[in-house]
């Protein structure tokens, strides 16, 4: 039975002519649809608007538990559920467990939980049925020692991770290779090593550069195992790999399977193809993460999970909403793992394997994405391979890190509730203070967030007894004028600036008294262009001759008096700066 059967044969012509009348209707020129509706990633690499079957790798994706292991390392369904704790808080831990965690991740380190207070954190948690994963601040082995040490003394076999790295500097390097091979030889459920990739995406790297460092960084550590004694399969055996999770759900689709598929190749040149199957956590990444509006964070969380689980990832962690804000309190930790739950129970994602295989567009994406990704990691190892290489990586993703700057100023890479739709009246979410986060990764890479900047000229506008103002004079009726007020009202709330309007009406003098009594010293010009061609040089003047510092105007043109523009796709963060020093803000 063909489901289509009933229906008119198409093609990707027929589309192509649909597609150009509606452009051509809307007065976008282009050489054709694909040209006018494809975009580019930060990998340089084209998202068609329409994709069919000819754009179908040519290598196949492979089925679930088989090399490549594209369409998953495992052939069962569902993932780990793994909440994250830096502070020894037995209470949280154990309240996690009782409520739909099935795994731990336990930063231990300075200004995190010491070694020494693991037993008290674990002491009423069975090392045989909730897996424990390490994630080391200091550089160390004492907390793998520990948790080796507790589980020896309750005779209960360890599961999880370790979290050490063999490339760690000196004798610790050394200790994590026996920690390996300890773990190969007595217990089957722990893993000893830990791939961060998450340092490369937090420092604003592209896809294709976190993926190709973390098999870069992969491959070191297979290096210093099998150098140790470790035989390649049970060296490739010893390894998780942890990569960030965005609310772009199909790029975080396709950047996980592309993993598996790169892994599988280091595995199959190194002789063990059998054994490449990629073990991978993800976690909601940090980066994408606000403090303003951070009950959005919600949002961007649940997509990124739902993309985690459907890109295959092993196991998932749902960083709590108010995350960056200080200590996730009980409310946000559960709203954390339920998302999960609701994923998996209610919703049913884990119960299909890879369901985005076979798709035409995510197949795509992620044969070019494991492309892109190889070919970075082959540069970093004729470079030397890492960490030799990580003058070359850091230059990379700092230039990637400025075009994704770029955008977020200009408002192209939008983040809802802060850049867009933002609220200046919003209550701030209470929350304890937390140990501070290092801001520079052990890989030397700063850490970033993308609201980070307008963020600070929110908390430059709320520290000021009273809110700084911009005048929007509006011009004519409401209904020529709505559009563009709201346009520029959203950009300087953005910046935690408030606004107020002169109303309908188009007299001059009267826009110029209403300018006079808001108390600004900033006024932006709102209406449509066949009203600006009659009001904007009178009403610029009129402002001019109130007081006005300085004229804005939503759109484009010349006009005297005006002295800047405000239009989609201007640099937002540059325009709310200047009116900040215009308002004296920044003295």
């Amino acid at each position: 039975m063909e489901l289509a059967a009933g229906f008119p044969t198409t093609t990707r012509d027929d589309w192509r002519a649909l597609a150009a009348e509606v452009l051509r209707r809307s007065g976008v020129e282009a050489a054709g649809p694909e040209e006018a509706l494809s975009s580019l990633t930060y990998d340089g690499l084209t998202l068609a608007p329409l994709y069919d079957a000819g754009d179908l790798p040519a290598a196949a994706p492979g089925v679930p538990g088989e090399p490549p292991y594209v369409r998953g390392a495992r052939v069962t369904t569902g993932w780990d559920v793994r909440q994250r704790h830096a502070v020894p808080d037995p209470e949280a831990v154990l309240a996690d467990l009782e409520n739909g965690v099935t795994s731990l991740w336990l930063v231990t380190g300075e200004g995190a939980i010491p070694p020494a207070a693991l037993p008290g954190v674990l002491k009423d948690v069975y090392l045989d049925l909730a897996p424990v994963a390490l994630e080391h601040r200091d550089r160390a082995c004492g907390s793998a020692h520990a948790l080796l040490a507790l589980a020896e003394e309750r005779g209960t076999p360890p599961r999880g991770t370790l979290g050490v790295s063999a490339l760690w500097e000196g004798g610790d390097g050394a200790a994590a290779v026996a920690l390996a091979a300890r773990c190969a030889a007595e217990f089957p459920g722990l893993r000893a090593v830990t791939v961060d990739a998450t340092p490369y995406h937090d420092a604003g790297g592209s896809d294709a550069e976190e993926l190709g460092c973390s098999i870069a960084r992969g491959v070191a550590e297979l290096r210093a195992l099998t150098g140790g004694g470790l035989s390649v399969e049970q060296a490739l055996g010893q390894i998780e790999f942890r990569y960030a999770a965005t609310d772009d759900q199909f790029a975080t689709v396709a950047k996980l399977r592309a993993a598996r598929r790169l892994w599988a190749r280091v595995a199959e040149v190194c002789g063990a193809p059998g054994h490449g199957g990629q073990r991978q956590h993800a976690v909601t990444s940090s980066a994408m993460m606000t403090r303003r509006d951070p009950w959005v964070n919600m949002l961007r969380t649940t997509v990124a999970c739902f993309a985690a689980g459907v890109g295959g990832a092993d196991a998932v962690t749902v960083q709590p909403f108010d995350a960056c804000l200080g200590l996730p309190g009980a409310f946000s930790r559960r709203i954390a793992r339920n998302t999960q739950s609701l994923l998996l129970e209610e919703s049913g994602v884990g119960r299909v394997i890879d369901p985005a295989g076979g798709s035409w567009y995510v197949e795509r994406r992620t044969a070019d994405l494991a492309e892109r990704a190889w070919a970075w990691f082959q540069e970093i190892e004729a470079a030397g391979g890492l960490p030799a290489a990580a003058p070359l990586v850091s230059a990379r993703v700092a230039a990637t890190r400025e075009r994704r700057a770029r955008d977020v100023a200009h408002r192209r890479f939008p983040i809802t509730g802060v850049s867009e739709f933002p609220d200046v009246a919003e209550k701030p979410v209470p929350a304890q203070p937390a140990p501070a986060e290092p801001s520079v990764s052990a890989e030397g890479l700063p850490r970033i967030r993308y609201a980070e900047e307008f963020e600070a000229l929110r908390d430059l506008a709320d520290a000021r007894t009273e809110r700084p103002k911009v005048f929007l004079a509006t011009i004519g009726p409401v209904a020529a004028h709505t559009a563009r007020a709201s346009f520029a009202a959203n950009l300087f709330q953005a910046g935690g600036l408030a606004v107020e309007t002169a109303g309908p009406g188009a007299d001059p003098e009267q826009i110029a008294t209403a300018f006079a009594v808001s108390g600004s010293t900033v006024a932006c010009l709102c209406s449509s262009d066949r009203l600006y061609a009659e009001h904007a040089e009178a009403v610029a003047a009129a402002l001019r001759r109130a007081g006005a510092h300085r004229v804005w105007l939503a759109g484009k043109g010349e006009y005297a008096g005006v002295d800047a523009y405000l239009y989609a796709g201007c640099d937002a963060l540059a325009v709310l700066r200047t009116t900040f020093e215009d308002l004296e803000v920044a003295r």
